[in-house]
């Protein structure tokens, strides 16, 4: 009931499943009236073939006692559990309640495979193949969503086996970007920049950066516009990592290299998040795979136990 912000939904629910069971209970009782001895058995007034009829004959006496054992149930089960309206039950359980006692003994039986990875350095845990296996298996749980079942990202989601890093690919702080998650913007700039023809010339510059095709004349004439966006990209255009600002000048796009996406860029900005895992894994988990993250750019391929 927790969606519903009207009490009244409530005293709604609560009304209907009352009369329900009060009607079948009526249903039942009306049904269970035995024949009178030496009373005869009348029909349901339904023929076929000219004589063959249906006798309308008592609900056996076991059908009948089904019957009220499921009302008695269902009473019962109102009354120990919720779905009477937003009455709890007695018993004060939730779906939340049992997720969380199952996620607690699950953690006390794995925590001891974790826990040997704590004090060990993240390089150390990526050369472990059981660490491995077990980073893998994660990744595949937690990170494919957005980053691929190979890592490699798609449009708005980084690569991450290609050595390429917003805020940097050392063990630390891959480590601290799974633990706390990162909110990246770049906000609309084609304002500041001036008219369109200002940001199309500043999208060819852009381009130029990085060897890609542009007009030669117009990336020219961007340039000194291009002063706008070296605050967070640098004055050469290779970035800044500690605000998570992207290099320019290497041909890795994160939503596309073309001019139409680029201008699309400086006109709308971008905005990104990756959620914080802190709470869900805890930092024994996530030190695993964080290092499993990190060898992929860093170490050679190997197949794990989960991907043989």
């Amino acid at each position: 009931m927790a969606d519903f912000t009207s009490s009244g939904w409530s005293v709604y629910i609560m009304l209907v499943t009352a009369i329900a069971l009060v009607a079948c209970f009526w249903l039942t009782v009306s049904l269970s009236k035995g024949r009178a001895p030496g009373e005869e058995v009348g029909t349901t007034g339904h023929k076929w073939d000219e004589t063959l009829e249906e006798y309308n004959h008592p609900l056996p006496r076991w059908w009948i006692y089904l019957f009220y054992i499921t009302i008695i149930f269902g009473v019962v089960y109102l009354v120990l559990y919720p779905g009477f309206g937003s009455y709890q039950g007695s018993f004060g359980w939730t779906q939340i309640s049992q997720y969380e006692a199952e996620v607690k003994k699950a953690d006390a039986q794995v925590a001891p495979l974790f826990e040997k990875y704590s004090k060990m350095e993240i390089e150390q845990i990526a050369a472990d193949p059981q660490a491995r296996a077990m980073g893998e298996r994660m990744f595949l749980t937690y990170c494919v969503q957005c980053h691929g079942s190979d890592a490699r990202g798609s449009k708005g989601f980084p690569n991450l086996a290609d050595g390429d890093w917003l805020h940097g690919g050392d063990p630390a702080t891959i480590e601290k970007t799974i633990l706390e998650g990162r909110n990246a913007m770049m906000p609309p700039m084609g304002a500041a920049i001036g008219g369109a023809a200002d940001v199309e010339n500043v999208a060819n510059y852009v381009l130029s950066l990085s060897g890609g095709a542009h007009d030669a004349v117009k990336a020219e004439l961007g340039k000194p516009k291009f002063v706008v966006c070296a605050a967070c990209h640098g004055p050469d255009g290779k970035g800044m990592q500690a605000i998570g600002a992207p290099n320019l000048t290497d041909n890795i796009w994160l939503y596309g290299g073309s001019l139409a996406t680029v201008t699309e860029t400086i006109n709308k900005g971008r905005i990104n998040q990756m959620p914080s895992f802190k709470d869900l894994l805890g930092e024994n988990k996530i030190r695993v795979l964080a290092a499993y993250v990190w060898g992929l750019s860093n170490t050679a391929p190997q197949k794990s136990a989960a991907t043989q």
